[in-house]
């Protein structure tokens, strides 16, 4: 267990995506954040962000990293992790529409679509509303965003897209998920609430 007195040591997965947006969100959030590419890297963390970007990419280069069982054996034992858009799809236990033989990394009992709110020029901003996060509602970027069609009963449901309804933020346990991107804005408190969670006190 992470030592609450000290910054935990937050990983972010750096094989794709928006890995440097996710580092100095962390810091900002209190966190001391490390980028991750080698499971002894991967073993010194206290929590893990899965960034955003193409998850068969992810899948491919963790496979390619020797970090996909690994990484699945840390997440069964307790690892505390956040996935942002690609991230919520490799934290999904179940794809629909993924490609031809697609693995994720697993954790969160749900199925989720991949590209479900459309392509790169169906991009959009949107105000979510998450359970449980004080403030304004959260200006939400959404990039080729995937969405949950189906979440277990283990599964809190921390938000949804208010034109669609679709499910896009979660949690289940230590593992936290947003089909948006939070670190694409000034807004910290996805990341705070994860770097609370890293710590035990969320």
């Amino acid at each position: 267990m992470p030592d609450t007195r000290t910054r935990p040591v937050i990983g972010v997965l750096a094989l794709q995506g928006d890995v440097a947006e996710h580092l100095r969100a962390l810091e900002r959030a209190g966190a001391r954040a490390v980028p991750v590419r080698r499971r002894e890297e991967l073993e010194a963390t206290d929590g893990l962000v899965i960034p955003g970007g193409e998850s068969t990419t992810l899948w491919r280069l963790a496979g390619s990293f020797e970090l996909l069982e690994p990484l699945r054996k840390l997440l069964r034992s307790g690892l505390p992790a956040f996935g942002s858009c690609a991230g919520m799809i490799m934290l999904a236990d179940r794809l629909t529409d993924g490609a031809a033989g697609q693995e994720t990394f697993g954790g969160i009992d749900m199925t989720v679509r991949r590209n479900a709110f459309g392509r790169q020029v169906d991009s959009f901003e949107s105000e979510i509303a998450l359970d449980g996060l004080p403030g304004p509602p959260l200006r939400a970027v959404f990039i080729r965003a995937p969405w949950v069609e189906e979440a277990g009963p283990g599964v809190e449901i921390l938000g949804t897209e208010e034109r669609t309804g679709r499910i896009v933020a979660v949690r289940q346990g230590a593992l936290l998920a947003t089909a948006f991107h939070p670190e694409l804005t000034p807004d910290t408190r996805i990341h705070e609430l994860f770097t609370d969670i890293v710590k035990g006190r969320a």
